[in-house]
Parts: structure tokens; sequence; C-alpha cells
């Protein structure tokens, strides 16, 4: 029996390819797109951090929140010994431990991090939703100044706008802070009660834990019932709101467009103040492009003893695919090598070996046929590498101490000195 893939995972080719109903783009595509975002990333001086793919059960369970559907139905668990761990749901907890494990504080100043890589959630696979999918995003950690808020947002429109992705819509509201949750909580708990027989199982689960997240629902009925809901800003206290004003002001200033959403949450403790999600409708329903928020609480909710001011955003890497399809994004072509070598008999593959090495150290991409094949075999495999230039060697040549270099794009051909090789096609491939 032929292994497959693992139901809601793909390879990465190096041509585009369709795996469970998804279209997956080829590796370059994929290092173009990882390119882009580094390169914003580092005009925004953040630096990048790798944590492990594999963490602690009770730090994602912390981080993410006991309550989640993460946490309780979309875990990925490993048991050894007595230890359980789960392969992260999710960056930014692991990203907050190494920031205390490693006390990245004492480098000075807030600290600008990055990420890019893969996580995993044991979800119904579906458009833009994967088991192994890939996430970027952006921690600043170490500052409540609300710059650092419309910093994080100005640096996710940077991204977006690098490729040019403009059919999308950013949702801004502010959560407040810790303090001003429970009076919330029980405005909320005392309008939906009433209504407990129209609420989904999910829903009447939610208003006993944490009836915030009643506000993420999609449900067509309950969506309905949330026009008279309470809303959270009329909550918040003045200091938080004074807060939020001056990041809408900084965000009117360098004119990132937002709409406001007081029905815009995080469901979790340790989210305070400003929450903002982007989205896109090339997404349909499950239309959250990235999604972050200022998360002052989650330090201490995984062991630190101070808080940790914190503000940041993820992004998922498959949706930014689905929306650069729609805007019809043109990807760089493939890198094709700069020479083919042709080498026609036992001698010439010995020499063509060499050469090809001698090549490659001279800076050259260079490809050859294995396994004897005819001179045409060779120059329609040259062809199908669209390299610039192909180097035919052969009996005579070895003979004469050239090569045949072919311009396979003029189909011009002349000999060179195999000892200039380097030299005259390091100068052909920079003119």
């Amino acid at each position: 029996m032929a292994y497959q893939t693992i139901r809601g995972t793909f390879d990465v080719l190096p041509d585009a390819h369709s795996s469970g109903g998804s279209e997956i783009p080829g590796s370059s595509a994929w290092r173009h797109v990882e390119g882009v975002v580094r390169g914003v990333m580092e005009r925004f001086a953040f630096e990048e951090v790798r944590t492990p793919v594999i963490e602690p059960l009770e730090l994602v369970a912390r981080g993410v929140g006991g309550t989640t559907d993460i946490v309780q139905k979309e875990m990925f668990t490993v048991e050894r010994t007595k230890e359980t761990y789960v392969l992260r749901p999710e960056v930014t907890a692991p990203v907050m431990r190494a920031y205390l494990q490693h006390h990245l504080d004492q480098r000075g100043g807030a600290q600008r991090l990055y990420y890019l890589g893969p996580c995993f959630r044991a979800e119904r696979p579906q458009k833009g939703r994967f088991r192994q999918f890939h996430q970027f995003g952006t921690e600043l950690l170490g500052s409540d100044d609300p710059r650092a808020d419309a910093e994080v947002i100005a640096n996710m429109r940077a991204v977006y706008d690098a490729f040019g992705v403009t059919n999308t819509r950013l949702r801004l509201n502010t959560l407040g802070d810790a303090a001003d949750r429970p009076a919330y909580r029980d405005a909320l708990r005392q309008y939906f009660e009433p209504h407990a027989d129209v609420l989904s199982d999910t829903s009447r689960q939610r208003l006993e834990t944490n009836p915030l997240r009643i506000l993420d629902t999609k449900d067509p009925d309950e969506r309905a019932l949330l026009a008279d809901a309470p809303k959270l800003p009329d909550f918040v206290g003045d200091e938080a709101l004074a807060h939020y004003e001056t990041v809408k002001t900084l965000l009117d200033g360098l004119g990132v467009p937002y709409v406001e959403d007081p029905l815009l949450v995080r469901g979790l403790d340790y989210y305070t103040r400003t929450v903002f999600e982007l989205e896109s409708d090339a997404l349909g329903a499950q239309g959250a492009l990235c999604a972050g928020g200022r998360y002052d609480g989650l330090a201490q909710a995984v062991g630190s003893k101070r808080p940790v001011p914190a503000v940041g955003y993820a992004a998922g890497i498959e949706r930014l695919f689905i929306a650069l399809e729609d805007e019809g994004y043109a990807f760089p072509a493939p890198p094709r090598p700069d020479v083919f070598l042709v080498c026609l008999g036992d001698a010439a593959e010995a020499a063509g070996f060499g050469i090809a090495q001698t090549l490659r150290q001279a800076g050259l991409a260079v490809d050859f046929a294995l396994g004897g094949r005819s001179m045409k075999a060779q120059m329609k495999a040259a062809d199908r590498s669209q390299a610039g230039y192909s180097v035919i060697l052969g009996e005579d040549e070895l003979a004469q101490g050239v090569a045949q270099v072919r311009d396979l794009g003029e189909s011009e051909q002349r000999a060179v000195p195999i000892g200039r090789l380097a030299v005259e096609l390091v100068r052909e491939t920079a003119a």
C-alpha cells in the first residue's frame, strides 16, 4: 500500500499541484512570499525568532485559554514518560515563553520579534484551513505605548501592501483593561440568558464560561441577537479609551483605513485594549487573513511574576495565497540554471562532471543529464530546464581542449577554450 500525506497536510513541490481539493503553490512561490514578508519585517527592524514546533501542553493551554476550541478540540498531543506535549497550534505563547526564558528584556528596550513557520490544529480541513498550516507574525514585547499598537498594525498592513492585496477590511476595537471586563461579562449574561433557547450548545456553554466568545459566532440566528447586545466600548474605562483614541489617531496619520467594530473581541482574559482583524472577501465566510491585539496579561498567565506589555498579530500563509490568487498576483518565474552541460561519451561525462563543479564555484547554476542519454535527449532536457546556455562537450571537443557554448535564447554557438569557460560564461550571464 502506497503511503499518502495525512489528511489536512500537504507537500510543497517544485511545481504547483492539487492536494485535498486545494491548490498548493510550488516551492519557488513559497520562497518568494517568505522573502517579501522577511523584507517588510526587516524594514520595521523586527528580528526573527524560531521556537520549537513542540511545546509543553500546559504552556499552550494557559497561553491560548482552557475554554477555547483550540485547547478543547483541536490540539495534537504527544505523551512521553510522564509529560504531555503539544504540536504548537499558534506561536504567540511560545514566543512569550522564549522571551521570559532567555531574559530578552535585558537586551534593552522593547523587543521587536517576528516568526515564520508551521502550526498544527486537529480541525476539519476546508478552504484556507489545514491541520498543518503556516503562519507569520510579529510580537512587540515590553511596551505599553500606543505607538506599539499602531506600529504592529502598520507592519501588518505593509505586508499586504507589498503584495498589492487591496480587497481587505481592517476591523478595530478596544477590549479595555482587565478591570473593565467583569461588568461587561455580567451584562452579556443578563442579555443572552432570556434567549438561551436560540443559542447553540456551544454558545450556551460559552455563556457560562466566557460570554465574550459568543460575539465571535457565525450562526445567523445568533448574529441577529448581537445587534441589540451590550457593546464593549460602553464598559471601557477612561484610561483604556484614551489609549484607543491615540491608536486611532496614529493610524489616521499613517493613512491606514479601518472600520470600528464594537463586536470584535478576543475572548481570552489576557487580551487587553486594542484588538484588530484584517478580512478578505476572497476567503468566503472564514474571511480573516490575520488577526491580533494587545495581550498584556499573557506573561503572567504563563508563569511570569510580573506583567509584560505586548502586542502582535498572526497571519496565515495559505490564506495569503488565496488572496493573492484572487488579486491575480504574478509570481516571479522559478529560478533556472545558467548552464546545462551536454556531454557525449564516457570521457566527456567524466570531464564534464569536473567542469560543472568549476562553473558552480564561479557562481553559476549548472545542471546536466545523468544516465548516458543521447545528444537529442540532452538538448531537449536543456530546453526544458530553460537554462540560458548549453555547454556541449564530446570527444572532438576534448581533443581540441574546447567546448561548444550555445546561447539557447539566440541559438548561436561558438567554441570556447575549456580553461576560459567560467570567465566567459560569468561575463555572458552578467550582461
